[in-house]
C-alpha cells in the first residue's frame, strides 16, 4: 500500500537543484504526487556492486542518492560506525560524533544547543540523523550544504564554532588512525583498492556512508502505510486527519513519507529545498531573529529570508526533545501551543516580541484551536512516528567495548535547557 493520504497542493519557499540560490516564495509543490513519484522511483532498476550495502526498505521507498565516487558497502559502513563513535576524532579525546547524535534519541542531542569538545555552546541544536540520506540540504540553515561528504568536514575541522576541534591537526588525526590496533585492517577492508587507505578522503567517505545507512522506516505509522491496519489505533488515525488538514496546515512543511519538504532520492526529477519562518521570534516588529540565528538570511542577505530554517523531519520526533533550532521549546505540548497560537510571544526582555505579528511569518502559521481530545489525538499521531527498532538497531550502535562511565547527558541537558530559557529572556548567551 502506498499512501492513504489525499493529494493536496502546498506552497513553500524552495530552491530546485541546478538553480542559483534565489529562494522563490510560493513555489508550488504537490505532496500527493510525491508518493506516486516514490513508487515509480522505487521500481526503477539500479546497478549495484556485488557487495553493496542493502537498505531494508519497504517496497514503496526508493533508495537514497549515493555519490558515484563513494558507493555504499558493508565494510565502509562498519568503518564509519567505528569512526562515528570514536572520541579519538576530537583533538582532546573527549567527544565523538555520537556525543551530539545519540542513537536512542534518533541520533539527535538532548541538549537545546550543542556543546563542542572545548565546552563552547553552539547557537543551534544537533539535528536528528534519521533518514539524513534523503535530505537535500543539511543542518538547520545552510542552503549550500547538500552532501554528507561536505558536512562531515565541518564538525571535524570547523573553528566557528569548535566541535571536534581537529582544525589544523589533520596529520595528528591520521597518525592516531594509522597507529591504532584495528583501523589499518578496517580501512583496508573498506578500501581494498587503495595502496595507503588511511587518509582524509577515505575517512570522510566512511563517515558519510555510515550516516547514509541510518534509514528509519519501521514506525507504527510506517507499518500502517504498508497495509497493517492493526499497527495504529483510532486515536492515531484521528490525529493523522488533523495533521494533514488545511485547518492545522502541518503537512505543508512536514509532508511526504519523510515528514520534511527538503528531500531527494534516486529517480527524483529534482531536489526539493525549502525553508520556513515559523514565527518563533520578532524582536523589532519587522520579524528580526537573534543575530546568531538568522536562518538562511546569513547566506542570502535577503531581508525576506530572515528567520527561515529548514523544517526537520518528524520521524522519531517524540524522542528528539527539546525542539526548534535553538531548543527553546521543551516538549511536544509546547510545540503545539506555539503553532496553536500562530507564533510565539515573548513578553519581556531583549527577546520580547510577538511572532504571530511578524510580517515574515510563513503563510502556513495561521493558528488554530484544539479540543483536549484533538490535542491527545495529534500527540498520539506524532508518537506513532517513533521507530523503536531503529533506535536500538545493533548495526548502528556503539562498537567500542569500554569501561562503565557515568552518563552526564541528563545533567547537561537540564543545565543547558535552563541557560537557553534564560537566554530567551535576557538576550545573553551562556
Amino acid at each position: 500500500m502506498i499512501s492513504r493520504r489525499p493529494v493536496k497542493p502546498r506552497r513553500g519557499t524552495a530552491v530546485r537543484a541546478g538553480v542559483p540560490l534565489v529562494l522563490v516564495a510560493s513555489l508550488p509543490v504537490w505532496p500527493g504526487l510525491l508518493w506516486d513519484g516514490l513508487q515509480e522511483a522505487a521500481e526503477q532498476p539500479t546497478a549495484t556492486l556485488s557487495h553493496s550495502w542493502e537498505w531494508e526498505l519497504p517496497p514503496w521507498m526508493p533508495r537514497p542518492v549515493v555519490p558515484q565516487d563513494n558507493p555504499m558497502t558493508p565494510e565502509k559502513v562498519e568503518l564509519g560506525r567505528h569512526l562515528f563513535y570514536d572520541e579519538d576524532l576530537s583533538a582532546n579525546r573527549t567527544q565523538s560524533c555520537a556525543s551530539c547524535h545519540v542513537q536512542e534519541l534518533s541520533f539527535a542531542d538532548p541538549r537545546p544547543r550543542a556543546v563542542g569538545s572545548t565546552g563552547e555552546v553552539h547557537p543551534r541544536g544537533s539535528m536528528s540523523l534519521a533518514n539524513v540520506a534523503y535530505a537535500s540540504t543539511l543542518t538547520w540553515a545552510n542552503p549550500n550544504l547538500t552532501a554528507l561528504e561536505q558536512q562531515v568536514l565541518i564538525p571535524l575541522f570547523g573553528e566557528d564554532p569548535v566541535e571536534l576541534g581537529m582544525g589544523g591537526k589533520e596529520e595528528e588525526l591520521l597518525t592516531r588512525l594509522r597507529t591504532s590496533a584495528i583501523y589499518p585492517d578496517l580501512f583496508a577492508a573498506a578500501f581494498p583498492e587503495e595502496e595507503d587507505p588511511i587518509h582524509l578522503q577515505t575517512l570522510v567517505w566512511a563517515l558519510a556512508s555510515f550516516q547514509r545507512a541510518l534509514v528509519s522506516v519501521s514506525s507504527p505509522y510506517d507499518r500502517y502505510l504498508q497495509g497493517d491496519d492493526d499497527a495504529v489505533g483510532a486515536e492515531v488515525l484521528r490525529g493523522e486527519d488533523l495533521f494533514f488538514s488545511e485547518r492545522l496546515e502541518c503537512f505543508h512543511c512536514h509532508g511526504g513519507p519523510f515528514f520534511s519538504g527538503s528531500i531527494d532520492y534516486e529517480g527524483k526529477g529534482f531536489s526539493e529545498i525549502e525553508f520556513f519562518n515559523n514565527a518563533l521570534y520578532n524582536l523589532d516588529g519587522q520579524g528580526a531573529y537573534p543575530s546568531e540565528n538568522t536562518g538562511i538570511y546569513e547566506f542570502t542577505l535577503d531581508p525576506a529570508d530572515m528567520g527561515r530554517f529548514r523544517a526537520p523531519s518528524l520521524k522519531n520526533i517524540a524522542v528528539t526533545a527539546p525542539y526548534m533550532h535553538d531548543g527553546s521549546l521543551e516538549t511536544l505540548e509546547d510545540v503545539l501551543d506555539h503553532y496553536e497560537a500562530g507564533g510565539r510571544t515573548v513578553l519581556e526582555g531583549p527577546m520580547a516580541g510577538s511572532g504571530r505579528e511578524s510580517p515574515l511569518r510563513s503563510e502556513f502559521i495561521v493558528g488554530f484551536e484544539l479540543t483536549p481530545e484533538e490535542r491527545g489525538d495529534l500527540l498520539a499521531f506524532l508518537h506513532a512516528l517513533t521507530d523503536d527498532a531503529f533506535l536500538t538497531d545493533p548495526r548502528f550502535s556503539d562498537p567500542w567495548p569500554r569501561e562503565e562511565r557515568p552518563d552526564t547527558r541528563t545533567e547537561a541537558m537540564g543545565s543547558d535547557l535552563q541557560q537557553t530559557h534564560r537566554f530567551i529572556g535576557s538576550g545573553r548567551l551562556p
